[in-house]
Protein backbone atom coordinates (compact mmCIF):
# COMPACT_ATOMS: atom_id res chain seq x y z
CA UNK A 1 0.00 0.00 0.00
CA UNK A 2 1.72 3.49 -0.88
CA UNK A 3 1.84 5.73 1.91
CA UNK A 4 -0.69 8.97 2.01
CA UNK A 5 0.61 11.89 0.72
CA UNK A 6 -1.25 14.09 2.68
CA UNK A 7 -4.32 14.21 4.81
CA UNK A 8 -6.59 11.30 4.33
CA UNK A 9 -9.33 11.44 6.71
CA UNK A 10 -10.18 9.38 9.39
CA UNK A 11 -12.27 7.21 7.43
CA UNK A 12 -15.90 5.34 8.05
CA UNK A 13 -17.30 5.44 11.61
CA UNK A 14 -20.14 3.32 11.68
CA UNK A 15 -23.05 4.17 14.10
CA UNK A 16 -23.06 0.49 15.92
CA UNK A 17 -19.08 0.78 17.07
CA UNK A 18 -19.77 4.62 17.89
CA UNK A 19 -22.60 3.28 20.19
CA UNK A 20 -20.49 0.32 21.61
CA UNK A 21 -18.02 2.82 22.30
CA UNK A 22 -20.25 4.93 24.18
CA UNK A 23 -20.93 2.12 26.66
CA UNK A 24 -17.62 1.45 26.93
CA UNK A 25 -16.44 5.22 27.73
CA UNK A 26 -19.60 5.62 29.94
CA UNK A 27 -18.20 2.71 32.64
CA UNK A 28 -15.11 3.98 32.46
CA UNK A 29 -16.43 7.27 33.31
CA UNK A 30 -18.79 5.81 35.64
CA UNK A 31 -16.50 4.16 37.74
CA UNK A 32 -13.80 7.29 38.35
CA UNK A 33 -17.09 10.33 39.08
CA UNK A 34 -18.07 10.56 42.29
CA UNK A 35 -21.96 9.20 42.22
CA UNK A 36 -23.79 9.01 38.48
CA UNK A 37 -23.39 12.85 37.74
CA UNK A 38 -24.82 14.16 40.70
CA UNK A 39 -24.30 17.72 41.73
CA UNK A 40 -24.33 19.28 45.14
CA UNK A 41 -27.82 21.48 46.31
CA UNK A 42 -31.37 20.25 45.05
CA UNK A 43 -33.38 20.62 41.37
CA UNK A 44 -34.28 18.52 38.73
CA UNK A 45 -33.25 14.96 38.70
CA UNK A 46 -34.38 11.85 39.51
CA UNK A 47 -32.98 10.67 42.59
CA UNK A 48 -34.82 12.23 45.79
CA UNK A 49 -33.46 14.42 48.07
CA UNK A 50 -36.22 15.44 50.46
CA UNK A 51 -39.70 16.19 50.30
CA UNK A 52 -40.77 18.88 52.93
CA UNK A 53 -44.25 21.31 53.33
CA UNK A 54 -44.97 23.49 50.50
CA UNK A 55 -43.87 26.98 50.67
CA UNK A 56 -45.54 29.89 49.14
CA UNK A 57 -43.45 30.58 45.88
CA UNK A 58 -42.91 26.58 45.55
CA UNK A 59 -43.35 25.46 41.49
CA UNK A 60 -46.77 23.71 42.42
CA UNK A 61 -45.27 20.78 39.83
CA UNK A 62 -43.34 19.41 42.44
CA UNK A 63 -45.96 18.32 44.49
CA UNK A 64 -45.65 15.30 45.49
CA UNK A 65 -49.25 13.60 45.78
CA UNK A 66 -48.87 10.75 47.71
CA UNK A 67 -47.60 12.97 50.72
CA UNK A 68 -49.96 15.20 50.69
CA UNK A 69 -52.65 13.44 50.84
CA UNK A 70 -50.84 11.53 53.90
CA UNK A 71 -49.87 14.12 55.49
CA UNK A 72 -53.47 15.94 54.74
CA UNK A 73 -50.75 19.13 53.57
CA UNK A 74 -49.13 20.26 50.30
CA UNK A 75 -45.77 18.89 50.20
CA UNK A 76 -43.15 19.20 47.73
CA UNK A 77 -40.45 16.81 46.35
CA UNK A 78 -37.15 18.31 45.64
CA UNK A 79 -34.77 15.92 44.06
CA UNK A 80 -31.23 15.90 43.26
CA UNK A 81 -29.79 17.17 40.29
CA UNK A 82 -27.94 15.90 37.39
CA UNK A 83 -25.16 18.11 35.76
CA UNK A 84 -24.35 17.18 32.41
CA UNK A 85 -20.81 16.05 31.60
CA UNK A 86 -18.04 17.76 30.49
CA UNK A 87 -15.56 16.17 27.89
CA UNK A 88 -11.73 18.06 27.38
CA UNK A 89 -9.68 17.22 24.78
CA UNK A 90 -6.27 17.45 25.18
CA UNK A 91 -5.48 17.03 21.53
CA UNK A 92 -1.40 17.40 19.80
CA UNK A 93 -1.19 19.22 16.75
CA UNK A 94 2.63 18.92 17.00
CA UNK A 95 4.38 18.78 13.81
CA UNK A 96 5.39 15.00 14.44
CA UNK A 97 1.31 13.69 14.00
CA UNK A 98 1.24 14.52 10.36
CA UNK A 99 3.52 11.64 9.59
CA UNK A 100 2.46 8.25 8.60
CA UNK A 101 3.58 5.41 6.20
CA UNK A 102 0.31 3.13 6.02
CA UNK A 103 -3.37 4.20 5.17
CA UNK A 104 -3.49 7.37 6.63
CA UNK A 105 -1.12 10.05 8.74
CA UNK A 106 -1.40 9.93 12.96
CA UNK A 107 -3.23 12.99 12.71
CA UNK A 108 -5.72 11.19 10.68
CA UNK A 109 -6.45 8.89 13.58
CA UNK A 110 -6.43 11.63 15.79
CA UNK A 111 -8.70 13.49 14.14
CA UNK A 112 -11.54 10.63 14.13
CA UNK A 113 -10.78 10.11 17.94
CA UNK A 114 -11.52 13.73 18.80
CA UNK A 115 -14.76 13.44 16.49
CA UNK A 116 -16.26 10.32 18.11
CA UNK A 117 -15.00 11.63 21.38
CA UNK A 118 -16.85 15.45 20.72
CA UNK A 119 -20.44 13.24 19.42
CA UNK A 120 -20.29 10.90 22.32
CA UNK A 121 -19.43 14.07 24.72
CA UNK A 122 -22.46 16.14 23.21
CA UNK A 123 -24.96 13.56 23.48
CA UNK A 124 -27.75 13.72 26.71
CA UNK A 125 -26.41 17.29 26.74
CA UNK A 126 -23.18 17.47 27.36
CA UNK A 127 -20.08 19.39 26.99
CA UNK A 128 -16.77 18.94 25.02
CA UNK A 129 -13.95 21.80 25.93
CA UNK A 130 -10.52 21.27 23.82
CA UNK A 131 -7.09 22.56 24.55
CA UNK A 132 -4.68 22.30 22.14
CA UNK A 133 -0.67 21.50 22.40
CA UNK A 134 2.63 21.47 20.07
CA UNK A 135 1.90 24.57 17.79
CA UNK A 136 2.98 27.70 20.12
CA UNK A 137 1.12 28.06 22.90
CA UNK A 138 -1.38 26.22 24.25
CA UNK A 139 -4.67 27.08 23.02
CA UNK A 140 -7.42 26.37 25.28
CA UNK A 141 -11.31 26.63 24.10
CA UNK A 142 -14.09 26.55 26.82
CA UNK A 143 -16.58 23.83 27.05
CA UNK A 144 -20.02 24.26 24.46
CA UNK A 145 -22.64 22.33 24.29
CA UNK A 146 -24.86 21.06 21.38
CA UNK A 147 -23.89 22.14 17.83
CA UNK A 148 -21.43 24.97 18.65
CA UNK A 149 -19.68 22.38 20.51
CA UNK A 150 -19.30 20.56 17.29
CA UNK A 151 -18.26 23.10 14.69
CA UNK A 152 -15.52 24.33 17.71
CA UNK A 153 -14.04 21.11 17.20
CA UNK A 154 -14.42 20.38 13.35
CA UNK A 155 -12.73 24.36 13.12
CA UNK A 156 -9.73 23.20 15.19
CA UNK A 157 -9.50 20.09 13.80
CA UNK A 158 -9.15 21.47 9.95
CA UNK A 159 -6.67 24.04 11.54
CA UNK A 160 -4.38 21.25 10.94
CA UNK A 161 -0.45 21.15 12.01
CA UNK A 162 2.62 22.82 13.22
CA UNK A 163 5.24 23.64 11.18
CA UNK A 164 8.72 21.61 11.75
CA UNK A 165 10.96 22.88 14.36
CA UNK A 166 8.15 24.23 16.14
CA UNK A 167 8.98 21.53 18.86
CA UNK A 168 8.24 22.59 23.38
CA UNK A 169 9.33 19.64 25.42
CA UNK A 170 7.05 20.55 28.26
CA UNK A 171 4.19 21.39 25.79
CA UNK A 172 2.31 18.66 27.02
CA UNK A 173 2.56 19.39 30.50
CA UNK A 174 1.73 22.95 30.17
CA UNK A 175 -1.60 21.67 28.21
CA UNK A 176 -2.41 19.27 31.18
CA UNK A 177 -1.93 22.12 33.68
CA UNK A 178 -4.10 24.90 31.94
CA UNK A 179 -6.74 21.51 31.58
CA UNK A 180 -6.40 21.15 35.31
CA UNK A 181 -7.10 25.04 36.56
CA UNK A 182 -10.00 25.33 33.85
CA UNK A 183 -11.84 22.08 34.60
CA UNK A 184 -13.14 22.58 37.61
CA UNK A 185 -15.87 19.87 37.71
CA UNK A 186 -15.21 16.09 37.81
CA UNK A 187 -15.29 15.16 33.81
CA UNK A 188 -13.45 12.87 31.15
CA UNK A 189 -10.11 14.11 29.79
CA UNK A 190 -9.06 12.51 27.03
CA UNK A 191 -5.42 13.17 25.91
CA UNK A 192 -4.74 12.54 21.79
CA UNK A 193 -0.60 12.60 21.42
CA UNK A 194 1.79 10.28 19.91
CA UNK A 195 3.83 11.48 23.43
CA UNK A 196 7.08 11.88 21.60
CA UNK A 197 9.78 14.27 22.75
CA UNK A 198 7.70 15.29 25.71
CA UNK A 199 9.17 15.45 29.09
CA UNK A 200 7.70 15.87 32.63
CA UNK A 201 4.09 15.45 32.36
CA UNK A 202 3.08 12.53 34.29
CA UNK A 203 2.90 15.32 37.49
CA UNK A 204 0.44 17.06 36.04
CA UNK A 205 -1.20 13.71 34.28
CA UNK A 206 -1.31 12.48 38.15
CA UNK A 207 -2.90 15.82 39.27
CA UNK A 208 -5.84 15.41 36.51
CA UNK A 209 -6.33 11.71 37.53
CA UNK A 210 -7.06 12.26 40.71
CA UNK A 211 -10.35 14.76 40.07
CA UNK A 212 -11.18 13.24 36.77
CA UNK A 213 -11.69 10.33 34.45
CA UNK A 214 -8.52 10.30 31.96
CA UNK A 215 -7.92 8.42 28.74
CA UNK A 216 -4.59 8.59 27.13
CA UNK A 217 -4.79 7.99 23.55
CA UNK A 218 -1.57 6.96 21.79
CA UNK A 219 -0.81 6.85 18.24
CA UNK A 220 1.82 5.59 16.15
CA UNK A 221 2.54 4.68 13.37
CA UNK A 222 4.33 0.80 12.23
CA UNK A 223 7.56 3.07 10.27
CA UNK A 224 8.48 4.15 14.20
CA UNK A 225 9.04 0.90 15.57
CA UNK A 226 11.75 -0.01 12.69
CA UNK A 227 13.68 1.22 9.73
CA UNK A 228 14.21 -0.98 6.64
CA UNK A 229 17.41 -1.65 5.65
CA UNK A 230 17.58 0.79 2.41
CA UNK A 231 21.33 2.25 2.47
CA UNK A 232 22.41 5.83 3.76
CA UNK A 233 19.30 7.71 4.16
CA UNK A 234 18.57 11.11 5.72
CA UNK A 235 16.40 11.51 8.49
CA UNK A 236 14.90 14.72 9.92
CA UNK A 237 12.62 15.08 13.15
CA UNK A 238 9.61 16.59 12.63
CA UNK A 239 9.64 18.23 15.94
CA UNK A 240 12.83 19.80 16.28
CA UNK A 241 13.68 19.98 12.25
CA UNK A 242 17.34 18.30 12.94
CA UNK A 243 18.78 16.41 10.03
CA UNK A 244 20.57 12.70 10.42
CA UNK A 245 22.85 10.77 8.30
CA UNK A 246 22.28 7.06 8.71
CA UNK A 247 23.86 3.96 7.16
CA UNK A 248 20.37 1.35 7.66
CA UNK A 249 22.62 -1.22 5.59
CA UNK A 250 24.57 -1.78 8.80
CA UNK A 251 22.21 -4.06 11.01
CA UNK A 252 23.74 -2.34 14.68
CA UNK A 253 22.13 0.15 13.37
CA UNK A 254 18.67 -1.12 13.21
CA UNK A 255 19.05 -3.37 16.39
CA UNK A 256 19.96 -0.04 18.30
CA UNK A 257 16.79 1.90 16.48
CA UNK A 258 13.81 -0.80 17.26
CA UNK A 259 15.51 -1.11 20.77
CA UNK A 260 15.36 2.51 22.05
CA UNK A 261 11.59 2.93 20.40
CA UNK A 262 10.22 -0.11 22.40
CA UNK A 263 11.79 0.80 25.44
CA UNK A 264 10.37 4.58 24.85
CA UNK A 265 6.73 2.87 24.49
CA UNK A 266 7.24 0.63 27.20
CA UNK A 267 8.88 3.60 29.63
CA UNK A 268 5.61 5.15 28.21
CA UNK A 269 2.80 2.42 29.17
CA UNK A 270 4.36 1.79 32.47
CA UNK A 271 3.94 5.45 33.79
CA UNK A 272 0.66 5.37 32.20
CA UNK A 273 -0.26 2.04 34.51
CA UNK A 274 1.36 3.69 37.67
CA UNK A 275 -0.42 6.70 37.23
CA UNK A 276 -3.90 4.47 36.87
CA UNK A 277 -4.35 6.53 33.27
CA UNK A 278 -6.12 4.18 30.74
CA UNK A 279 -4.18 3.57 27.95
CA UNK A 280 -5.30 3.59 24.44
CA UNK A 281 -2.34 2.59 21.64
CA UNK A 282 -3.48 2.87 18.34
CA UNK A 283 -1.88 2.67 14.83
CA UNK A 284 -2.31 4.18 11.57
CA UNK A 285 -2.44 0.64 9.56
CA UNK A 286 -5.12 -0.50 11.61
CA UNK A 287 -9.07 0.03 12.13
CA UNK A 288 -8.59 3.11 14.48
CA UNK A 289 -11.65 2.83 15.66
CA UNK A 290 -12.15 -0.72 16.30
CA UNK A 291 -9.33 -1.05 18.34
CA UNK A 292 -10.06 2.03 20.79
CA UNK A 293 -13.52 0.12 21.19
CA UNK A 294 -11.45 -2.94 22.06
CA UNK A 295 -8.94 -1.47 24.32
CA UNK A 296 -11.63 0.25 26.48
CA UNK A 297 -13.66 -2.46 27.24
Amino acid sequence: MAPPAARQGPGPMPPALLDALAIAVTQRVAGALPGDRRAAGVGAGTELAQIRPYAFGDDVRRIDAAATARTGEPHVRLEVPERTLTTWLALDVSSSMAFGTASRLKADVAEGVALAVGRLALRHAGRIGIATFGDGDTRVQPPRGSKAGLVALRRTLGAGNAVDGMHDPHALANALGRVGKVARLPGLVVVISDFREQRDWARQMGVLRARHAVLAVEVHDPREASIPPVGRIAVVDPETGRRTEVDTSRPQIRQRFEALEAERRATLASELRRLRVDHAPLRTDEDWLLQLGRRLR
